[in-house]
């Protein structure tokens, strides 16, 4: 470690910083349905997600590799190109985070790096291969495969409880649900963590503080994994807002299916080495969670706004870091500027947030207003049956359905008359 220079230094702590942010823009994945559902409280379910995105962090090293040996050349680059990758990586975060958008952490590393790759070396240090089959496939074929997953396993899961009573059945896929959401989590840690450890790695090799093809040092690890669980506990309440409430709404048997499909993506991903977003692969279960219950339906307004939100990430990123590192290249003062500009960018935006503020206290009571398309499927949508009906009205209080009945006009009154 002779060679730990200042720079260094800086793009390490910078490094925790991008992994403080995924951790709180990136709680929703696991946690959002399970406290929509009611199947844990806010602040609970966010610490078990802390601790099991500490424990996920050590189980294994793929994604690490995949970030610190295949996307770019590490002989081909310097650490002020990794500090500014992680500039437009962080911004990214901060700015959808404000925004209320569950986008890709991952995708925004995976841009910064590439724009700041290609602005200091060239597009030859981009190894294109790895990033279309590590990278971009699994983007397109994450949320479709934990979709699909989690449609069938929505329907699986009425079809097999259809004897039940819906009380029964909501309290027993509750706690399937804690049992999922703590997978996810675990999953979360094992995949995005390792993003930071591999980033790290990358900038040690290009710092001279590591042989190039090193697996990520013991305190890396330790490091990466205490700043994402950290991160993790603060929540992310304004993405835990959307993701639970924003696209659907879920019943304990959704929300158990969309997590439980989610997982098993992002493991099976994890061990193949694949940089999935964990995002992208909770998204595409929720929603697909809400198209698998009868009479569901998926709030396609907010959808678009994630999908866009999802296209942008990695060129929006690549940008960011593309002009970081023009700045930086010119010495120690252009660091030393691009660092300020990051200081005081997530500073503003901060305060911004303070506008409206989002916590475990307010996270579930607001409901996302329909979209033009959400409404125009529901008015051509023919009506529930009446067993559905006689199944929704049973769900009502008997006061508020008394009220209900007795405030609702059955037609036009007619005078009694007079004898």
């Amino acid at each position: 470690m002779e060679n730990f220079s200042l720079i260094l230094a800086i793009v390490v702590i910078t490094a925790l910083a991008f992994d403080f942010t995924n951790g709180f823009h990136d709680t929703a994945n696991a946690m959002a349905t399970t406290i929509s559902t009611g199947a844990m409280k806010p602040k609970v379910a966010v610490a078990m997600s802390a601790v099991l995105n500490l424990v996920g962090a050590f189980l294994s090293i793929e994604v690490a590799n995949t970030i610190s040996k295949g996307l770019v050349d590490e002989s081909g680059i310097q650490p002020e190109v990794i500090f500014a990758a992680l500039v437009g990586a962080i911004l990214w975060n901060l700015l959808t985070w404000l925004v209320g958008l569950p986008s890709s952490s991952s995708h925004a590393l995976m841009g910064g790096l590439i724009g700041a790759t290609i602005a200091s070396v060239g597009t030859g240090a981009v190894h294109g291969d790895v990033l279309v089959t590590k990278v971009l496939i699994p983007a397109v074929a994450a949320p479709l495969v934990a979709g699909i997953a989690a449609m069938f396993a929505t329907r699986l899961t009425y079809k097999l409880g259809q004897h039940t009573s819906e009380k029964a059945a909501g309290k027993g896929y509750r706690a399937g649900q804690i049992a999922s959401a703590g997978l996810v989590s675990l999953a979360h840690g094992t995949n995005d963590a390792q993003k930071t450890m591999g980033i790290i790695t990358l900038a040690l090799v290009a710092g001279g503080a590591l042989a190039p093809d090193s697996d990520p040092p013991v305190w890396v690890i330790v490091s990466a994994g205490m700043a994402i669980a950290l991160g993790t506990y603060l929540g992310g309440w304004r993405i835990i807002r959307t993701m639970g409430k924003g696209l659907t709404d879920l019943q304990p048997q959704q929300g158990f299916a969309a997590q439980t499909s989610a997982a098993t993506v992002i493991l099976a991903s994890s061990h193949l080495g694949f940089s999935l977003s964990t995002t992208h692969s909770v998204s595409g279960a929720v929603m697909g969670a809400g198209l698998g219950r009868k009479g569901g339906v998926v709030r396609w307004s907010t959808a678009t706004r994630m999908f866009v939100a999802w296209g942008l990430t990695l060129p929006a990123a690549a940008l960011v870091a593309a002009l970081a590192e023009w700045v930086t290249s010119h010495g120690t003062w252009g660091t030393a500027v691009v660092a300020v500009f990051l200081i005081a960018s997530s500073a503003a935006i901060w305060v911004i947030s303070r506008r409206e503020v989002v916590d475990h206290t307010n996270v579930i009571d607001a409901e996302e207003p329909p979209g033009v398309v959400t409404t125009a499927i529901a008015a051509v949508t023919p009506p529930p049956t009446v067993a559905v009906a006689e199944e929704l009205a049973a769900t009502i209080p008997a006061p508020a359905a008394a009220t209900a009945g007795a405030e609702t006009p059955t037609g036009p009154s007619t005078p009694t008359p007079a004898v």
